[in-house]
């Protein structure tokens, strides 16, 4: 039995949302962008009046004001859209505990178990229409398919405030003449290749040797050849599982630039202290510490390196930190912004370490593990700031406490 999966995308989410804050911006061509005061920004939305002008969102602010002189600018407002992102959401899980937010404004929805009680996928999907338009102001276009890649390109078949239902039957007519940039993960650099070997189609991909698009595009080839052919089973998560955590980092732009060991020391040691204790907060170990340097000119430059063992040890990682700073930059270049990760994390349980043949080394490790362990229960009881480094105190970098995030 197919499973009825929808993929709900609101519509023109942050300019719906301004229009709702403002309603007098309903009647004018109006459009969301970073910095209105700034030329070089870009549109980040816009309302179904600006898009009569043909505005684009991601082009810059001064192509848009060539097309639409009159166009209305505002600044966004994070808040509110995340407000209503999960107002939305709670409206969603009323008919399926399984759904999976796919950024701040769309979101899939298995419902397979709810069509005895609630209809059938269509009839689902009218019903979140009008509810979420009657409750919140905004308007959804929900696509209805058998998995969530077909769904997703439904919702952006036709818009705004539309249902379609792609099924088995009809899904080659309504999708293989869609452009191969539609399909879910073909981005710029894929659809050049796939250009490049005449498929412009999502038609043409599905018809193309799968073994020449995996020796272009490696598994993301086999991955986008099945999409194009209707293949998909991965679950829509339940709104109780967990995401998994796949990295954990620190990172903080300095009220002034860093320069010279000393300053670079200050930094990395306080910020794989955070990254550390947050590691042993989740009960997990780093096997990889990356860091990402910014200058003042934000040039960035990332580097990565694997661990001897994995590791939940602050000293640990900065000592793995500075080797890599010391090793890709010069100390006397200025840094503006600096980020220590630690990935590729195992459960703290599960690590298994090569053990040295010097007890003294071992020694040494489990001291340091008594030491940050019994910082962790300070913390815990007296607060984040109760303890530190001494080099921290009245420091004029901007670096106030060990859990500062950026």
């Amino acid at each position: 039995m197919d499973r009825t999966i929808l993929h709900c995308d609101c519509n023109g989410f942050y300019a719906s949302v301004e229009c709702i804050l403002s309603p007098e911006l309903k009647n004018v061509p109006m459009a969301v962008c970073g910095n209105p005061e700034n030329r070089r920004g870009i549109i980040l939305a816009k309302n179904e009046l600006a898009k009569k002008y043909k505005i684009q969102t991601a082009e810059t602010i001064w192509q848009a004001k060539k097309k639409c002189p009159d166009l209305v600018l505002v600044p966004p407002h994070h808040d509110e859209y995340k407000k209503y992102s999960k107002i939305v959401n709670k409206i969603y899980q009323r008919y399926t505990e399984k759904v999976e937010p796919f950024g701040i404004d769309e979101s899939w929805l298995d419902v397979t178990d709810s069509i005895h009680l609630f209809g059938d996928g269509k009839q689902i999907a009218d019903t979140l229409r009008k509810v979420v338009r009657n409750e919140t102001g905004l308007t959804i276009s929900v696509g209805v398919s058998f998995n969530k890649v077909l769904a997703k390109l439904g919702s952006d078949y036709k818009k705004p405030d539309a249902t379609t239902v792609i099924n088995r039957e009809n899904f080659k007519s309504i999708v293989h003449p869609l452009p191969v940039s539609s399909l879910l993960y073909v981005g710029k650099k894929a659809r050049k290749i796939l250009n490049k070997l005449n498929i412009y189609t999502i038609g043409d991909l599905a018809n193309s040797d799968k073994d020449l698009i995996i020796s272009r595009l490696g598994k993301s080839g086999k991955m986008i050849h099945e999409y194009a052919n209707g293949i998909d089973d991965s679950p829509v998560k339940s709104i109780y599982e967990a995401e998994p955590i796949k990295s954990v980092g620190n990172g903080m732009t300095f009220k002034r630039n860093l320069r010279g060991l000393s300053d670079i020391t200050i930094s990395v040691n306080t910020l794989s202290d955070t990254v550390a204790t947050r590691l042993r907060k989740y009960g997990l170990k780093c096997s990889t510490v990356q860091i990402s340097i910014k200058d003042p000119d934000f040039k960035t430059i990332s580097r990565q390196k694997p661990l001897p063992n994995p590791t939940n040890l602050a000293k640990e990682i900065a000592q793995q930190a500075l080797e890599l700073i010391k090793g890709s930059w010069k100390l006397n270049a200025p840094i503006r912004a600096l980020t220590i990760t630690g990935t590729n994390l195992v459960p703290a349980h599960e690590e298994i370490e090569q053990m040295s043949l010097f007890s003294d080394c071992n020694n040494e490790r489990k001291r340091q593990e008594q030491l940050e362990t019994a910082i962790d229960k300070i913390r815990e009881k007296y607060g984040s700031n109760a303890i530190s480094f001494g080099s921290v105190i009245n420091n004029c970098l901007g670096i106030a406490e060990p859990d500062d995030e950026d």
